[in-house]
């Protein structure tokens, strides 16, 4: 998603533009991560956008979800390797105060290793309510090498609370399903949780 500097003359409208010149493309750029967390209302992500986008800012990837209640957002953004630090920070701390959000903050990141294997299995596991869960489902698969790629949670509170545990993860080649399978049955006797695997389907965005 790329979003150019050009915009209305309010400064906050629609940009004048779609898609960039390819300079922007080619120039030379720094990594960031932005996160923020808020209680759900509109306009928390147009509100966020809208400030990188005056700062000539192009979002590279994103997560958003409401978690009881409460807007998260994570984006891994570029922006000109000259960027006034300082400014932009400043701006989004405007924006959180004008949004009511309870925090955002942006620190700069390295540059990603080489790609990984992606993901190719997904976990579910489901059960009673109860703490250590998801450190033992995911120190297992840690300690096969298995890589987490995804990972999403929910408490169903409906009569006993119910637990839901969603994972997308990343076997390395020496592991086969079967092997996966069983290390997931394993923690899920001991945490006496439902554990179910099946191959991931790939669908492109």
């Amino acid at each position: 998603m790329i979003l150019p500097s050009s915009a209305s003359p309010e400064g906050r409208g629609c940009p004048e533009r779609v898609i960039p010149d390819r300079a922007h493309y080619d120039r030379r750029v720094a990594h960031f991560a932005l996160s923020a967390i808020g209680r759900d209302r509109p306009g928390i992500v147009s509100g966020v956008t809208g400030t990188l986008l005056e700062h000539d800012v192009n979002i590279e990837d994103s997560q958003m979800a409401i978690l009881r209640g409460h807007f998260t957002m994570t984006l891994v953004i570029s922006a000109p390797e000259l960027v006034d630090l300082a400014t932009l920070r400043a701006d989004l701390e405007r924006t959180r105060e004008r949004l009511g959000l309870d925090a955002i903050t942006l620190s700069r990141v390295s540059e990603a290793a080489p790609e990984a294997p992606g993901p190719s299995h997904i976990v579910t596991v489901y059960g009673a309510d109860h703490p250590g869960l998801v450190y033992a489902v995911t120190a297992a698969l840690a300690a096969r090498g298995i890589n987490v790629t995804d990972l999403e949670t929910r408490l169903v509170a409906d009569g006993d609370p119910l637990y839901v545990m969603m994972l997308e993860v990343a076997i390395p080649a020496e592991i086969g399903e079967d092997e996966l399978r069983a290390l997931l049955e394993t923690v899920g006797r001991e945490q006496e949780v439902e554990v179910s695997v099946r191959p991931l389907d790939h669908v492109a965005l």
